[in-house]
């Protein structure tokens, strides 16, 4: 029978420093093939976003004590000004019917009510501010995402058998069928990898509203990956996947 891993297993946890030494990675080899390419610039802005990730992911998993202090001590004195409160009321020596029964008991419903609201807010305040830290940073990735859609929008393998002539508004055709598959296989890294560096924030932070952006930048990657991965099989359909010796070569700037 096989053991069970320890908890601390670093096959239960993402890495931070390993997904950013993939984007470095990735990056390297996106310039090398594709020098002075937008999608390497994309690259490079990813590699920042997961260094600034690491140090966001730091403040969510670690207490935010002069927050917890603060609210624990407005906590303290409303309790305080409730007791004494209560300890001020007189009660009826005698109730005259159901109505004033009644009238009390939801006069005091009311203050436990309020009451309650105003501890849960206070006890929420650190939770809702590294929560909205965290959306601020999901959201840079979603646009990311949305990016490298729009790089790899117009690189369109069907293009490369059409023998339509091009017309003024046409897209370069400046990738070989080689080139091309690389630069959508960079492509569907690129998305994979922004859905990592999102999901650093759902390990770090237990809450719905977080996991549910993580869920929708994930979601949204992966239809997008499944769309570029349609286009590589589609190219790798091709009978002359090798490049032609007129096959157009890349331009520095064009990608």
């Amino acid at each position: 029978m096989r053991p069970l891993a320890p908890a601390s297993s670093p096959y239960r946890t993402l890495d931070e420093a390993q997904i950013r030494a993939t984007i470095s990675r990735l990056r390297a080899r996106i310039q090398e093939r594709f020098p002075a390419s937008g999608l390497g610039n994309l690259a490079d802005e990813l590699g920042a976003i997961a260094e600034e990730a690491t140090a966001n992911v730091a403040y969510l998993a670690r207490p935010h004590w002069p927050t917890r202090v603060g609210a624990g001590a407005l906590v303290g004195a409303l309790l305080a000004l409730v007791i004494a409160g209560a300890l001020s009321i007189r009660v009826p020596a005698r109730i005259d019917g159901w109505a004033q029964l009644a009238q009390l008991v939801e006069s005091a419903t009311n203050d436990v009510v309020f009451i309650g609201i105003a501890i849960y807010f206070l006890l929420s305040v650190e939770v809702r501010l590294k929560r909205r830290r965290a959306l601020r940073a999901l959201h840079e990735l979603r646009s990311v995402v949305h990016i490298v859609d729009m790089h790899q929008l117009t690189k369109d393998p069907e293009r490369l058998r059409s023998h339509q002539a091009d017309t003024a508004s046409s897209p370069a055709r400046v990738l070989s069928p080689g080139e091309l598959g690389r630069y959508l296989d960079y492509c569907s890294e690129l998305l994979s990898l922004s859905s990592k560096v999102a999901a650093l924030y759902m390990e770090r932070l237990n809450d719905p509203v977080v996991l549910a952006a993580v869920n929708e930048i994930e979601t949204l990657a992966g239809g997008l990956s499944n769309k570029i991965w349609q286009k590589i099989t589609l190219l790798g359909q091709r009978t002359d996947a090798e490049p032609r010796e007129d096959a157009p070569t890349i331009a520095a700037g064009n990608v």
